[in-house]
């Protein structure tokens, strides 16, 4: 008998990756009924990674927090009580995605005072659930805040030369600045905080937080060398006062995701940053689904360099081993050959069986289905590995 996994990402803005792998597993069955096809959907740790906690088990919680620019909403986050772990994307309490766009570019918008309070809210609803393991999902913030706003709703607060609290870095404020952890909820202490991060960005310079994504999150020119001068004294305050050696967090990979909170998510949360792939698939337990497996299916919206630079096909491609893996993605931009180097036994495009793109976008199923028989009738060329070399 046959044992496919199917572990892929979303086809972005098209379909869920738990769509997209229902959709292969019926094209499968159609060409191979007896075939043991287990379904594992997969994230990086971004936009989606919910969704993939959830059909794996975890149970959705949601609680009130102060969006990005102080509006309350209503946030989610995946929790799994047997092992007291919960996954938190930062973009359900402060994302890009929910601001508007016409409002960010009209001038109106001040994007130095986007906050991300909201995450240390999202942190505190997971510790009173009693979690004891975080993953907290970078990515898609609409902040630059360096997080600041998450570590202050977690009680930690940075001061000015007067004594009072700074609510938004500015670069007068910070020159004096200072630390106060005396409120600090106890409970992180024992929390185990996992970072899931695909990005090396430190947290300031050329390739800091300020200069390479603030543009997209609404800092105009003019306000970039600010911001990238608030963070590193933000970062130098932060470092002095936790007794570390300069640039310590600051300067490690990661420390400028999502507008710098992967730098507080260092220093003051103790995390670890890790690959958002490992994690997740860690969380979904692929090993578990691995074990026996003939091929392995992974999908993604677009085949190109960033996914052979660590995103969701490349870490299953990486974890399956010696197991073949397919990856069905909606386009690529590299020629198959590029993907046979990496280590993919076979690509496939949906825009290959339909050059409309737009159409591929929007009704993908048929042709998901239709490529899920393909490698069904295709199974023992697929999943042939080689013959091992004889011992000289």
């Amino acid at each position: 008998m046959w044992r496919v996994v199917i572990a892929g990402d979303k086809l972005k803005g098209s379909a869920s990756a738990s769509v997209v792998a229902s959709a292969l597993e019926r094209g499968l069955r159609d060409s191979v009924p007896d075939a043991e096809i287990l379904t594992v959907p997969i994230a990086d740790g971004g936009d989606g990674t919910i969704e993939v906690a959830l059909s794996a088990g975890f149970s959705e919680r949601r609680c009130p927090v102060r969006g990005a620019y102080g509006e309350r909403r209503e946030a989610r986050f995946a929790y799994e009580a047997a092992s007291g772990t919960a996954l938190i994307e930062v973009a359900e309490a402060c994302g890009l995605r929910d601001v508007d766009p016409v409002w960010l570019a009209s001038g109106e918008c001040d994007a130095r005072s986007a906050s991300s309070w909201g995450v240390g809210e999202l942190v505190l609803a997971a510790l009173d659930e009693g979690a004891r393991s975080l993953v907290l999902g970078l990515g898609g913030s609409a902040t630059t805040d360096g997080g600041l706003g998450m570590i202050g709703a977690l009680g930690v607060r940075v001061l000015n030369a007067a004594g009072r609290s700074i609510r938004r870095l500015d670069e007068k404020e910070l020159r004096r600045a200072s630390l106060d952890t005396r409120g600090i909820d106890p409970r992180l202490e024992t929390l185990a905080v996992h970072v899931a991060c695909d990005v090396a960005n430190p947290l300031t310079g050329p390739n800091g937080a300020a200069v390479v994504y603030g543009p997209q999150k609404g800092l105009v020119p003019e306000q970039v060398p600010e911001v990238d001068a608030a963070l590193r004294l933000f970062g130098e305050t932060i470092e002095s006062a936790l007794g570390a050696a300069p640039g310590a967090w600051a300067t490690a990979p990661g420390a400028g995701a999502a507008g710098g909170i992967g730098f507080a998510a260092l220093a003051v949360l103790g995390g670890e940053v890790r690959s958002g792939i490992e994690l997740v698939l860690n969380v979904v337990g692929f090993d578990t689904a691995l074990r026996g497996a003939d091929l392995v299916i992974t999908s993604e919206g677009r085949f190109d360099e960033q996914t052979l630079s660590g995103k969701a096909p490349a870490g299953v491609a990486a974890r399956a081993g010696e197991v073949p893996v397919v990856l069905v993605c909606g386009s690529s931009a590299l020629p198959r050959e590029r993907a046979l180097a990496a280590g993919f036994r076979e690509l496939v495009e949906l825009v290959s069986l339909d050059s409309d793109v737009d159409r591929c976008m929007r009704d993908p199923l048929p042709l998901l289905e239709r490529i899920g028989r393909d490698i069904g009738s295709r199974l023992p060329e697929l999943a042939a590995r080689p013959e091992p070399r004889a011992a000289r």
